[in-house]
């Protein structure tokens, strides 16, 4: 039970580390409404300070310094302080022989520490005794200081069962021989005992996953176009470190060794984790892409090729940043400052690449909408002509004056896109006009024999092509068609169509009905005759 507590820490840890920043924010929403904590010399603003502040001092053997983080009064005498220094002593016996701490990323940063367990809001448990092989809590408690100080040290508990139920430990001695040295505060050959379960561990299962790869090599025949294949290949590797780690962790709080060596080094294998975990899902972001683009390419989308690249490129940027700062906050570096720059500067170039942004949101838009492929025949707004290239930023169309004309995906995904190549049928609806002058009859053989012309072409779809009477025009007695010619190809297209008027032409000259054209009759009324009077001659004469 205990190892399956450690297992949930290590996946806890490893999960936390890899996005802070998301903890951090979430955390000053709560400590927004908490009361600014002052500087602390020892540094118990935090469980994780307080424990880390506590383990330093512990392995530079420096006693007095760690009776600062117990929850003790001030001593007021020489025997007093060389209580406390000996109940640190005890503290460090205790945690060296069984004892555990929760490690590094495991313990709460807040001032207000975990209150989703099940403790008092002013209690932290960081740890574990081992009390008559009894796991018992290692609990620190929050109080006041100082005006407005709140400090995070042992409890008054944990002091009372070290000086009961512990056995005063002898002062450490002088080391006499190279087993008994001590390095960073902790002897040399539990270092050497720890990097070796760490290295051993490593090794077996780095050997393992060779091997596994080694066997579906022999199996797989098409490595490259198998999944399974490519998705253990790119896993493996990463995962036999993770799991190295967690295999540290679990067995690392069982040996016999200085809870400095343990802490040390069970801190930074969080780092080992995040780097872990990051390997694993790039080489993952690596082998999923691979395998998307060979069957992009297969399907002849190559436009989408160029966006499933970005898309990986900005995913492993995005991982890297999440390990770096997952990095930078084990070895205790504050992150906020810097993320918060980050935000405002990523808010900064948001607004100065806006149309950038707009248009890479336009590719995306139009590869997965494929309102149109590379060389498609199409109309887009007032531009008619075939697609040469949808990029990143712009799509190239190549116009029938051999003219190219760029359009920014941003607006090209706004506008209204007609595809030419896509249609699967053309409409066949001229209207063919005969003289005036012929009998109904005649007119009704005229329509009977372009219905006919229809009905047997093969390329005509049969359901609903007709022939009709349609109307009195100006000069012409009027007979639409509605049919669709079943092909494809638009030159095949253009060839049936030219076939069924030329057809149509040569039945009617046949049956003696002429094609109307153009003409207009002019009516003109007879010409008047106008009555003259005589002239009157015997008059003038006899003027």
């Amino acid at each position: 039970m205990l190892v399956f507590k450690r297992l949930l820490v290590v996946l806890w840890f490893a999960l936390a580390t890899s996005a802070p920043a998301l903890a951090q924010e979430a955390a000053g929403n709560q400590a927004a409404a908490a009361p600014t904590v002052l500087a602390d010399t020892y540094g118990r603003e935090t469980p994780r300070s307080s424990i880390t502040g506590l383990v330093r001092a512990l392995g530079e053997q420096d006693y007095a310094r760690a009776a600062n983080y117990f929850d003790l009064a001030p001593p007021t005498s020489p025997a007093a302080a060389k209580a406390a220094s000996d109940l640190a002593l005890r503290l460090q016996t205790a945690l060296d022989n069984g004892g555990s701490l929760i490690p590094f990323g495991g313990l709460s940063n807040e001032a207000t520490g975990r209150i989703d367990d099940d403790l008092p809001p002013e209690q932290e448990q960081v740890g574990t005794l081992k009390v008559d092989d009894k796991d018992v809590p290692l609990l620190l408690t929050r109080g006041q200081v100082a005006e407005g100080q709140q400090l995070w040290r042992i409890s008054r508990q944990t002091s009372q069962l070290l000086q009961t139920q512990t056995p005063k430990p002898a002062a450490p001695a002088p080391a006499e021989n190279i087993t008994e040295t001590n390095v960073a505060g902790a002897p040399l050959v539990d270092w050497a005992l720890l990097l070796g379960l760490a290295a051993a561990s490593f090794v077996a299962l780095r050997l393992l996953a060779a091997l596994v790869l080694f066997m579906l090599r022999r199996v797989v025949r098409n490595q490259e176009q198998s999944p399974a294949y490519r998705f253990s290949h790119a896993a493996l590797p990463p995962l036999s470190l993770f799991v190295a780690v967690i295999g540290f962790y679990a067995y690392a709080d069982t040996l016999p060794v200085s809870i400095v060596a343990r802490q040390t080094l069970l801190r930074y294998a969080g780092i080992v984790a995040s780097i872990a975990l990051a390997w694993f899902a790039l080489r993952f972001i690596d082998a999923l892409s691979r395998l998307i683009i060979a069957r992009m390419q297969r399907s002849q989308r190559r436009q989408a090729v160029s966006v499933i690249t970005l898309l990986r490129r900005s995913a492993k940027v995005l991982l890297l940043a999440l390990a770096t700062v997952a990095i930078l906050d084990t070895f205790g570096i504050d992150v906020t400052t810097g993320i918060a720059a980050l935000g405002i500067g990523g808010i900064a170039l948001a607004l100065g690449a806006q149309k950038t942004v707009e248009n890479l949101v336009g590719s995306v838009t139009v590869i997965v909408d494929r309102p149109v492929q590379v060389g498609d025949f199409c109309k887009v707004g007032d531009v008619t002509g075939t697609v040469e290239d949808i990029g990143m930023r712009s799509t190239r169309i190549r116009t029938n004056d051999r003219t190219v004309v760029t359009i920014p995906n941003g607006s090209f995904s706004s506008l209204q896109i007609e595809n030419f190549a896509t249609r699967d049928r053309y409409l066949f609806n001229p209207t063919i006009g005969l003289e005036y002058g012929v009998s109904a009859e005649k007119l009704r053989e005229g329509v009977a024999i372009i219905e006919g012309v229809l009905k047997e072409h093969p390329s005509i779809d049969q359901d609903g092509a007709r022939a009709r009477f349609s109307s009195f025009g100006e000069s012409a007695l009027m007979i639409e068609v509605f049919s669709y010619i079943t092909v494809a190809d638009f030159v095949e297209g253009l060839n049936v169509r030219q076939d069924l008027l030329l057809t149509m032409m040569e039945r009617l000259e046949a049956a003696g009905l002429g094609l109307a054209f153009p003409t207009r009759t002019l009516h003109l009324p007879e010409p008047l005759t106008i009555a003259r009077e005589p002239r009157d001659t015997n008059k003038r004469a006899d003027s």
